[in-house]
């Protein structure tokens, strides 16, 4: 040609399996799908195509696309690279894998619970969720296609912060709602609302540092205040608490509505090849109380619990205002919310059960992303000892920190003798999300 395509001339990018392309396999972790074949590019990557870049692997990810884990019967488990012993995270674990080796420096993925930015924590990465119809989804491959009562997301993994600017940049310049209608006409927006201190305002940021539901592990801990301590350090940030409210009941409302058909198609899809569940999946459907097929009304039901609790935490935002602005508006508010991505670093594998440090997030359709902080220090980060748990679910975090130390040790003590201190999760990495308040995705990749 003589001179680069666009933006993306020779960029190699790796792509999730269930994210279409024209004449490949498309089988969504389900042996019964895998002579599905794609029938055309997805529209995300007809985007990228003519934007330059290079497709050049395809990247695995769980049985049922709802593990934050990434276990199929097709290729097995997909590990983390710091550690074999603990998972890349899922469902676009196959994508943090490859950008964890630096195999890959822009990935795609998708996110309905977690699924970019678990793996993207796990591996120590940077990973976008971004409000839902910003970027095309159609031509995934999935069960219960047309769902809309928890809206799945197209999203980047980086290795670096500039890859996920570059990949939102080229596609909103796009316009892909003139060839999706689902996606919202929203240009990138100005630079008042990218950068609140351009204004003459400080930039507030807000720390949870927990839901009140799972405690978060000593590394995660340590991250959250070495964060807030430089930032405390910048004349133009403001640093202030978040108080989580009702994280419990986001869930049981979330976890109503993921399978309103009972997980019927999941369940069909893994029974017609005959293969077996694996752990997660036993764990998402089998086991989570909230699976139930549903009527016509108590979708609706769920869906306005949704749009209720939606509501109450908009107003729990809006109480962090410190002004009123000309038309009566709440002004001057907490900006982003500084959060755990998750209990703790990469869990072991077929653990990853606590979903509420993203799916919480997914619920109130919240824009977030996931930055690395530092690596798991087995000498600075150690366990609390005598703490009690809140419930069964920080019970079972709590336990598996400790169970974890021990089968470290055990396996330490059969291999080497008893000469050191077991190391659980040295130099596993330890990350953060940033999230914004719907449609201002440009908040929080400053």
């Amino acid at each position: 040609h003589g001179s680069p395509i666009g933006p993306l001339h020779g960029l190699p990018i790796s792509v999730k399996e269930h994210i279409g392309m024209k004449g490949k396999g498309l089988n969504a972790g389900f042996i019964s799908w895998w002579d599905h074949n794609g029938e055309e590019d997805a529209h995300v990557l007809r985007i990228l195509w003519r934007a330059g870049c290079v497709f050049y692997a395809r990247t695995t990810q769980p049985q049922t696309l709802m593990h934050l884990e990434t276990s199929n019967n097709l290729y097995g488990v997909t590990l983390n690279p710091f550690n074999r012993d603990l998972t890349s995270g899922g469902s676009s674990g196959g994508e943090g894998a490859l950008l964890g080796l630096r195999g890959s420096c822009l990935g795609i993925g998708s996110d309905i619970g977690g699924s970019v930015r678990s793996p993207a924590a796990n591996c120590g990465l940077y990973g976008f969720r971004p409000t839902s119809y910003r970027v095309p989804v159609r031509g995934w491959s999935s069960t219960m296609l047309g769902e809309e009562q928890i809206v799945a997301v197209t999203g980047p993994l980086s290795a670096s912060l500039e890859g996920i600017k570059l990949f939102m940049r080229t596609i909103i310049a796009a316009k892909p709602w003139l060839v999706e209608p689902s996606c919202l006409p929203l240009p990138w927006k100005n630079a008042e609302l990218e950068q609140p201190i351009a204004r003459g305002k400080n930039l507030k940021v807000a720390m949870l540092w927990s839901d009140d539901v799972v405690r978060p592990h000593p590394p995660i801990l340590r991250a959250l205040k070495e964060v807030a301590q430089k930032l405390e350090k910048v004349t133009t940030i403001e640093i202030t608490d978040w108080s989580p409210y009702n994280h419990d009941e986001a869930w049981e409302i979330i976890a109503s509505l993921y399978f309103p058909d009972g997980a019927q198609e999941e369940i069909n899809a893994i029974d017609a090849s005959g293969e077996p569940w694996r752990p997660l999946s036993r764990f998402i459907i089998q086991e989570n109380p909230h699976v139930k097929h549903l009527s016509v009304e108590e979708v609706w039901h769920w869906t306005n619990r949704r749009e209720e609790y939606r509501r109450k935490y908009a107003e729990h935002w809006n109480q962090t205002a410190t002004s009123i602005g000309p038309d009566g508006e709440p002004a001057d508010m907490v900006d982003v919310i500084l959060a755990p991505v998750g209990p703790g670093a990469a869990p072991p594998l077929d653990s990853a059960k606590y979903w509420g440090y993203t799916s919480q997030w997914n619920l109130l359709d919240y824009p977030a992303l996931v930055f690395p902080v530092s690596k798991v220090d087995p000498e600075v980060d150690k366990v609390e000892e005598g703490y009690e748990p809140m419930n069964e679910k920080d019970a079972f975090n709590y336990r598996l920190c400790k169970l974890t130390c021990l089968v470290t040790l055990l396996r330490y003590l059969y291999a080497n003798g008893c000469e050191d201190e077991p190391e659980v999760y040295r130099d596993a990495p330890v990350s953060l999300q940033l999230i914004g308040r719907r449609y201002e995705d440009e908040k929080v990749r400053l």
